[in-house]
């Protein structure tokens, strides 16, 4: 059996692998380019869904199985090669740190008014205010899964209350309430910090729209560590504007890279980040033991056994 690995920035290291299956040939490349002559006799494909191309999969006759780096595989489904018949999972349950700790880094930065102090430092301008702390705050996380449930732990360590909202789960560790979807607007009058954390697909798409922002209090801040589109962004641009809310932390946009002309960049109340929010110094230990899994399985033809099938 040969594998292709597609990295370019380090989340897989492939002789991690070769020294686990020394029997297979393994492949690695930086790029689709690098990996297009290794390609055509490979049966298993890791890389971030991302990175996953048409070109690719159409130069992959052999292709039996992907192994996504990432959470979420929504590009994936654009892709047209991608047979109905290839096996899919993912490295969900491995972002949990460094995903909550840039919801902290946003729901600190932004209350506390840090685009401030830095503007003040630029310019040597001492000036000091009250620090709102995280204490007695309500976080409302949207979609509660093993992210959520990171995120929500340590909020309860900060001595905040956690609302969930999700339509799969009633109860999870961390939260205090979960509430349906449909009464996302209700929650969304709660929050001090809004976090969406959840998939895209058909049914979240601008899920968080111009509704929910009335809904919010003029004080709270709304953080995407998602996808650019669960929120409905020409309606988030116009509460920043407006007022409606007080400010966002944003890691991924509904076009990326950020175009130069989108207003969000000159906005002083958002604080953002280039889609790192999932990214760690040790990503490539955190995923390791998932695909190490589940290579043996496939390889084995114990596919029942493998972990985060998505299909």
């Amino acid at each position: 059996m040969k594998i292709l690995i597609v990295e370019r920035e380090d989340h897989f290291k492939a002789d991690d692998l070769r020294a686990r299956f020394p029997q297979l040939t393994i492949h690695d490349a930086k790029c689709v380019a690098e990996a297009l002559p290794h390609a055509g006799d490979c049966e298993v494909l890791i890389a971030l869904a991302h990175e996953v191309s048409d070109e690719l999969l159409a130069a992959m006759p052999k292709l039996r199985y992907v192994a996504a780096l990432s959470t979420g595989v929504d590009h994936l489904w654009t892709c047209k090669n991608l047979r109905p018949d290839i096996r899919i999972t993912n490295g969900r349950g491995i972002h949990g740190p460094q995903m909550a700790e840039m919801a902290f880094l946003y729901m600190i930065g932004l209350s506390r008014d840090y685009l401030r102090m830095e503007a003040n430092r630029r310019n040597h301008v001492w000036k000091r205010w009250a620090q709102p702390v995280l204490v007695g705050k309500t976080a409302v996380i949207v979609g509660v899964g093993a992210i959520s449930e990171a995120v929500a732990l340590r909020c309860q360590a900060f001595e905040m209350r956690v609302v969930g909202v999700s339509n799969a789960r009633q109860e999870s560790p961390g939260f205090d309430l979960i509430v349906p979807r449909a009464q996302l607007a209700e929650a969304a009058a709660q929050a001090d910090f809004m976090i969406v954390l959840a998939p895209l697909d058909a049914s979240t798409r601008h899920m968080i729209n111009e509704a929910v922002f009335a809904a919010m209090k003029p004080s709270a801040f709304i953080i995407n560590l998602a996808r650019g589109d669960v929120i409905d962004e020409a309606a988030m641009i116009r509460a920043l504007r407006d007022g409606v809310i007080a400010g966002a932390g944003l890691d991924v946009f509904s076009v990326e890279p950020l175009p130069q002309d989108n207003p969000l960049w000159d906005m002083p109340n958002v604080m953002m980040s280039p889609r790192i929010g999932g990214m760690s110094d040790i990503y490539a230990d955190q995923v390791l033991p998932v695909v190490t899994h589940n290579l043996r399985a496939f390889i084995e033809g114990r596919e029942t056994q493998m972990r985060n099938i998505v299909r």
